[in-house]
C-alpha cells in the first residue's frame, strides 16, 4: 500500500470497494480490516482513495467481498491509473464527475458553444443529446435525468462557490426551439449571481474548461469532448487554467452587465421568434 495524491478517480474507485464491502458483506470497515488482517486505517485509506492498494491488497479485499477472477481481474485494469495526474473516461461516466462536484468547494467554468452542465434547463439538455447523434434514444432519459440530478449540489447549504463563465456564441447557438432557448435564457437570466457572460468579440480561449478546488485534496482541472472526459491534477495544468480564469475576470462582463445581456436575448426571442442569432 502506498501513499500517494488522490485523484478523482481513486476516490471514486475507494467509494465503490467500499459499496461492495457494505453490499457484499456483514462487514464495517473495522471488521473487515481484522478480517484481511490488517489495520483498520488501511481499509479506510483505501475506501477514500487516499492510498494505492497493491494488487495483493485488492484481491484480497475483493475474494472477501466474494468477487469471482474475472470481476477482479476487471477491477484491477481500472484500478491500475486510477492514481495518474492526467486520466480519461468515456463521456458516459457521470459518476467520477458527480463526485467531484459533490466533494468541490470553488467551482470555476469555462464553456464556448455550449451552457455548462450545472447550469442546463432540461430542455436544453435533452436537445444537446438528441442533436448529438451519438446517444442511444433509449438511453437519452436516463442521461438527461443523471445531469438535472447533479444540479442538487447548488441547491445545498453548503454549496459549492462557484463561477460560470460563458461566451456569447453559446447563446447564440440555436439550439431546439424558441422554447427550449427562452427555457436557458431564463435559467442563466436567474443566476446571474454566479454566472458572467465572455462578450463574442473575444476569441483568443479555444477550448472549454472546469477547475474545481476542495477543501484537503488537491485542485482537478476537468475538460470533455463528445469522446472523452478528461482529469488533470498536475500544478502546470491548474497553474494555466488558473491564469485562464484570471485572464477572463478581466474581459468578461459583471453580474449586472451580463444581466442586461441575457435579459437582450430574452426579449429579442420574444420579438422574432423565428429569427437567427443577432439577438443583441
Amino acid at each position: 500500500m502506498t501513499a500517494i495524491i488522490s485523484t478523482p478517480y481513486s476516490r471514486d474507485l475507494g467509494d465503490e470497494l467500499r459499496h461492495l464491502r457494505e453490499t457484499s458483506t456483514q462487514f464495517n470497515g473495522r471488521a473487515m480490516a481484522v478480517q484481511l488482517g490488517w489495520d483498520p486505517s488501511k481499509v479506510s485509506d483505501i475506501e477514500l482513495g487516499k492510498v494505492r492498494a497493491s494488487e495483493v491488497d485488492l484481491v484480497q479485499y475483493l475474494a472477501t467481498c466474494g468477487k469471482d477472477i474475472d470481476f477482479i481481474n476487471a477491477f484491477r485494469s481500472r484500478y491500475y491509473n486510477a492514481f495518474d495526474l492526467f486520466f480519461a473516461q468515456v463521456p458516459e461516466n457521470v459518476r467520477t464527475l458527480a463526485m467531484v462536484e459533490a466533494m468541490a468547494t470553488k467551482i470555476m467554468s469555462y464553456d464556448i458553444l455550449t451552457i455548462h452542465g450545472l447550469m442546463q434547463a432540461e430542455g436544453y439538455a435533452r436537445q444537446l443529446f438528441v442533436d448529438s447523434y451519438i446517444e442511444a434514444p433509449q438511453d437519452i432519459e436516463t442521461l438527461v435525468q443523471a445531469r438535472i440530478d447533479r444540479q442538487a449540489i447548488l441547491r445545498r447549504p453548503n454549496r459549492p462557490e462557484c463561477t460560470f463563465f460563458v461566451h456569447e456564441l453559446a447563446l447564440r447557438m440555436e439550439l431546439g426551439d424558441t422554447q427550449v432557448r427562452e427555457d436557458q435564457y431564463l435559467r442563466l437570466l436567474f443566476n446571474t449571481h454566479i454566472l458572467r457572460v465572455v462578450p463574442a468579440n473575444v476569441s483568443a480561449y479555444r477550448s472549454a474548461a472546469t477547475l474545481y478546488e476542495f477543501g484537503k485534496a488537491s485542485p482537478v482541472v476537468y475538460s470533455e469532448t463528445d469522446t472523452a472526459q478528461v482529469y488533470a491534477q498536475d500544478s502546470v495544468a491548474v497553474a494555466r487554467t488558473r491564469r485562464l480564469f484570471q485572464r477572463l475576470e478581466a474581459v468578461a462582463l459583471d453580474a449586472e452587465q451580463s444581466k442586461r445581456k441575457l435579459a437582450g436575448y430574452v426579449s429579442g426571442l420574444r420579438e422574432d421568434p423565428h429569427g437567427g442569432t443577432d439577438l443583441a
